[in-house]
């Protein structure tokens, strides 16, 4: 047998399956052309931010299975994988802490204006931090939007290490595990929004949707509010964003995704100081890329040995899905 790993993946994954007699192959790049000529004698396919297209799902003929490595899906052709019968396995959770401690940085990193003093000390303005406006994370209050897995993570670490009070707007999860989870349930995003000094992300985006962060709710944020999103760039206006940090308005952001991957040249963030940037790297620790190749191969394996996986994504294909050649 043979997968189809359309990005590298961490050596255990692909260690993982070669055990299990299944041959990791890869195409000439992860451009879905590519992709698709070399998919064709593949049983399954894992891929990262990529994706997997329609087209190039439909080159493979003998596809019983493809594996997203991390817990979106949206850049999978799920609609056409799920009418082929074919399989589709996330792995959630699997990156969560690594995601949860690019935050917290980015947040320490903005309050702490870790840039602006870097540069004054190469620059020789050691009196830099006489008017830097430093402060500190504890006694701030945090919007979390999302109380999935890395949303807790974040949660925990903010409580825990910075005595910070967490609030939380996450519809699907019931008010009593946002309690118990030691956060304080709000009813609705901009009435979170305009209550936090710092907001983070954690939910999918819809896309195509109008950003779920748009110039409307940032102009409610406080004063000097911070903006932090490792989620999906759809969720936020980005020209809004950079209208409302050059306006003085927000205080920073910490950004880790962009609607075009890598961002031009002249994109509105890019030249702006108050804003820490990151290339989609929340999931990238060498822990989270181990713990989530390893996590979506084993799945990938189990597929293709009949067994039903834990993190099924189109749990209706099951049933009938694409039987071994």
């Amino acid at each position: 047998m043979k997968c189809l790993v359309v990005q590298p993946i961490h050596k255990d994954g692909v260690d993982l399956l070669r055990e299990a007699g299944i041959e990791a192959v890869m195409p000439a790049s992860a451009a879905m052309d590519d992709v698709g000529r070399a998919i064709a004698d593949c049983d399954a396919a894992i891929t990262r931010n990529a994706g997997l297209s329609g087209d190039a799902i439909k080159l493979g003929g003998r596809l019983r299975v493809i594996g997203s490595h991390g817990a979106g899906t949206n850049m999978i052709a799920i609609p056409v994988a799920t009418a082929a019968g074919i399989a589709v396995v996330n792995t959630p959770g699997a990156n969560a802490r690594s995601v949860a401690e690019l935050v917290i940085s980015m947040a320490l990193a903005l309050v702490k204006r870790t840039a602006y003093l870097d540069a004054a000390v190469r620059g020789g303005n050691w009196d830099a931090r006489y008017g830097a406006g430093l402060r500190e994370l504890s006694g701030m209050t945090l919007g979390i939007v999302g109380l999935g897995q890395i949303g807790r993570a974040v949660a925990r670490i903010a409580q825990a290490g910075f005595g910070m009070k967490v609030y939380v707007h996450s519809p699907s999860v019931p008010a009593a595990d946002i309690l118990s989870a030691g956060c304080e349930p709000v009813d609705g995003l901009a009435a979170l929004a305009r209550r936090v000094d710092i907001l983070t992300l954690h939910r999918p985006a819809n896309t195509g949707a109008t950003p779920l962060v748009d110039g409307a709710m940032l102009a409610s944020m406080k004063q000097g509010a911070i903006l932090i999103n490792t989620a999906r760039a759809d969720l936020v206006d980005e020209r809004a964003l950079a209208e409302h940090l050059r306006s003085g308005h927000l205080g920073g952001a910490g950004v880790d995704v962009f609607s075009k991957e890598p961002p031009p040249a002249d994109h509105p963030l890019l030249g702006l100081p108050q804003v820490v940037l990151a290339p989609h790297a929340g999931g990238s620790t060498e822990e989270a890329l181990q713990r989530t190749a390893v996590a979506v191969a084993d799945q990938v394996i189990k597929v293709l040995r009949g067994t039903r996986p834990e993190h099924l994504v189109n749990a209706d294909v099951w049933e009938r899905r694409r039987a071994a050649p």
